[in-house]
């Protein structure tokens, strides 16, 4: 009998679908890099009308910022679906789901990808706000993969709705800054903020540094991320280190020249950016899940790039890119280095494993690498983003520069801790043997973390030319060892002490890090959200019952929050002259005598019992228009409208001929009088009167005050005669609307089907 691993190894020789991603993944990383070094001085640029009418382009820009985070979606994401395609097949396996279920996997991974390559390189507010929500919708199916589980499913919904409410956010910020400026270019509205056109532009950048802090994990939006790790290890792995988390600050860097412009959102992004830092700091060194620990990292370490763009200037953007980068390639390779373990002994805790580190050698020594990095020690590429830290920190302030310090410590101490528990002290348990592609995408990482380490110049070249891009000029990032006091390296030896110290006595500091994770747990705001989300499940119980008691009900469910809404319209918006009465002369009387008889023929509907003079009186309200509409001057309208009554008159008759004859009577419907309360014997009339009125003074006013510019209706007019029409109306639903028309000419066939063949089984009541 074949094992697991063995099967697994057949599936991944057997996955054409795994490959071709990796390869489309590594291909697109090349063609980035290749297009970035060669167009630096003058970016490429695709830039389509997308609509006109909105002032919306479809713009994309392989700028500075756009290659960086292009890359690192490509490159990160060449290495962890390098690593998926060994570590998908065991996943299936051991959740006992079907090769077939990577179909769900592999697409929903590469489309994030390319929603981030576009998200990186969009010019365009509107065509930001799309690529924004598709990331979230494609991290909807890809946290969710394992949707058998209850715990998944709401993990997955959790992280949707907390970024797509974001989103929206990005959305009103983007309609803020066109109406400001007339625009939803990018360049443009950076331009005309950067020389004091237009308002204020503190609302816009406030509500695009929510969607941006959403997406970022950051306080306290922050509680969807942890729970997000109940994806597969290489979802994690690329969506929480390089991806989808990345996106937010992206947004921030893209929209920098206007968050700059307000000195309000800058301090907002510093308190969140630090806040951050310190709950997901705090918070990591209690968890015992590997990925527990590494959202909370995640968290944390953001909070950094955060905390650097509230620092602003050419420093702060400049150690931000820089950052992202460094943080990327560490992190990955960490989330990976977990699933690695999760596969070789079944463990997905600190406290179920240990001294790993003889039986996975080269794993340890390559995620070793990966913590040295993200905890900023020498020969990585880490430490330079800790020197680019302190730098910005100590310019600032102070009291910024100590706070630097104790985050810096904070990251040493949960990095190693999640190294050290896995990988030290004495061994747990059996290993199993696991493939190579689980442990060569961490080894490549690690080299490339020293490799930079070592020579940072491409990392520095990358950073510099985004950061320019979010200051809206000349940036220059530099780093270099320097063996003296300066106060980066003492600012460096003094974390790595603290660092050492709060991994050397967690009972010093155990007890109020506890407190602080029990406390968000009890009252945080993962507990608004699901009161929130529990609240709107009880509205929408309610609303459904009364949707689902009667037609009457479902109806009003309808109209009493139309007319509502109408009302509310109404009562804001200035009346005055909006409301004319024309004169009434010639066959206008007869139009007038027609409408009261539809009028009349619609209450006598409402009224009767009997159901052949409800198709009767239903006749006479379609016939009646139907000899309004000739009197209008639309014959065509008119006879399309005879003939359509007719035929549904002629239906309706035929259905209520076959059908069964009822308990209460031949063809009647049963009186209801005594089955309603006192209270539906005018709640009905009254909100028909009201639903009425409301649709009366809303059709007057359309009337009253066309339309100022009307260009849609024009060129359809002018195109009339070209399709052979006499009126508009009628090339409107046969020509323009054509394919509509035989969609919803196909739907009342299939429901007449669907009647016939209920009154042949009998079963019409």
């Amino acid at each position: 009998m074949s094992s697991p691993a063995s099967n697994a190894r057949v599936d991944r020789a057997r996955n054409p679908l795994a490959w071709a991603t990796t390869l489309l993944a590594c291909a697109a990383f090349a063609a980035t890099l290749i297009a970035w070094r060669a167009t630096r001085a003058d970016p490429a640029t695709l830039d389509l009308p997308w609509s006109d009418a909105l002032g919306v382009r479809l713009h994309l820009s392989l700028d500075g910022l756009g290659a960086l985070y292009a890359l690192l979606a490509t490159g990160i994401g060449a290495a962890v679906f390098a690593y998926a395609t060994a570590y998908l097949p065991l996943h299936l396996e051991q959740t006992g789901k079907a090769a077939r279920e990577r179909w769900r996997f592999w697409p929903w991974m590469g489309l994030f990808a390319a929603a981030m390559v576009g998200l990186a390189a969009a010019q365009d507010l509107i065509l930001l706000f799309v690529l924004f929500d598709l990331t979230a919708i494609c991290s909807y199916f890809l946290i969710g993969f394992d949707k058998e589980h209850r715990t998944t499913r709401l993990a997955a919904l959790m992280a949707m709705l907390v970024t797509g409410i974001g989103a929206v956010a990005l959305l009103i910020g983007a309609l803020v800054l066109r109406a400001e400026h007339g625009t939803f270019q990018l360049p443009e509205i950076a331009a005309r903020v950067a020389d004091g056109a237009g308002g204020d532009p503190t609302v816009a950048a406030a509500l695009i540094a929510v969607a941006a802090l959403a997406k970022s994990a950051q306080v306290p939006l922050h509680f969807w991320l942890p729970r997000a790790m109940a994806a597969p290890t290489p979802v994690s792995a690329f969506l929480h280190s390089a991806a989808m988390v990345a996106a937010g600050v992206l947004v921030l860097g893209r929209v920098y020249p206007i968050v700059a412009a307000s000195d309000a959102v800058r301090d907002g992004l510093l308190a969140v950016g630090l806040a951050s830092i310190a709950v997901g700091g705090a918070i990591a060194l209690t968890r015992d899940g590997f990925k527990q620990v590494l959202a909370y990292s995640t968290i944390s370490q953001y909070g950094y790039v955060v905390t650097l763009y509230g620092i602003g200037g050419r420093a702060g953007a400049g150690a931000a890119a820089f950052y992202v980068v460094a943080h990327a390639l560490a992190k990955s390779a960490l989330f990976m280095t977990a699933g690695a373990v999760t596969m070789a002994t079944g463990a997905r805790r600190l406290s179920e494993v240990g001294g790993l580190a003889r039986a996975l050698p080269l794993l340890a020594g390559a995620s070793a690498v990966a913590a040295a990095t993200l905890s900023a020690l020498p020969l990585t590429v880490g430490f330079f983003k800790d020197e680019l830290f302190f730098r910005a920190a100590a310019g600032h302030s102070t009291a910024l520069g100590a706070a630097a310090v104790a985050a810096a410590a904070l990251t040493f101490a949960y990095t190693w801790r999640f190294w050290g528990g896995i990988f030290l002290g004495a061994r747990a348990g059996a290993t199993a043997p696991i493939p190579a592609l689980l442990t060569a995408p961490v080894a490549l990482l690690a080299l490339l973390a020293v490799a930079f380490g070592l020579a940072a110049g491409p990392i520095t070249e990358l950073a510099s030319d985004a950061a320019a891009i979010s200051v809206a000029g000349p940036a220059r990032v530099a780093v270099a060892y320097h063996l003296d006091g300066r106060t980066e390296n003492l600012m460096a030896l003094a974390a790595w002490a603290l660092g050492a110290a709060l991994l050397a006595a967690p009972r010093a500091w155990a007890p109020a890090a506890d407190a602080l994770a029990r406390a968000g747990d009890a009252l945080g705001p993962r507990r608004a959200y699901e009161a929130a989300l529990d609240g709107l499940n009880r509205v929408s119980d309610v609303l459904h019952g009364i949707e689902v008691r009667d037609l009457r009900s479902r109806v009003v469910s309808v109209l009493v929050p139309g007319g509502v809404l109408v009302a509310v319209g109404f009562a804001a918006t200035p009346t005055r002259g909006a409301l004319v009465v024309g004169a009434v002369r010639g066959t206008d009387l007869l139009v007038v005598a027609l409408l009261a008889l539809v009028a009349l023929a619609a209450i006598v509907t409402t009224t009767t019992r009997q159901h052949v003079a409800i198709v009767l009186a239903l006749s006479v309200v379609g016939l009646g228009l139907a000899v309004v509409y000739a009197l209008m001057g639309a014959p065509d309208v008119a006879l399309v409208a005879v003939l359509v009554e007719t035929i549904v008159m002629v239906v309706f008759l035929a259905i209520v001929a076959y059908a069964p004859r009822a308990r209460r009577g031949p063809r009647a419907i049963p009186p209801r009088g005594s089955e309603l309360r006192a209270t539906r014997r005018w709640r009905d009339p009254v909100i028909g009167a009201l639903a009425g009125a409301a649709s009366f003074v809303t059709i007057w006013a359309a009337l009253s005050r066309p339309a100022a510019t009307e260009r849609v209706v024009n060129r359809q007019v002018e195109l009339t005669p070209e399709a052979h029409g006499a009126d508009v109306v009628t090339v409107i639903l046969a020509d323009f609307r054509g394919l509509d028309t035989l969609v919803e000419v196909t739907v009342i066939l299939v429901a007449v089907f669907g009647v016939i063949g209920l009154l042949r089984r009998g079963r019409a009541w």
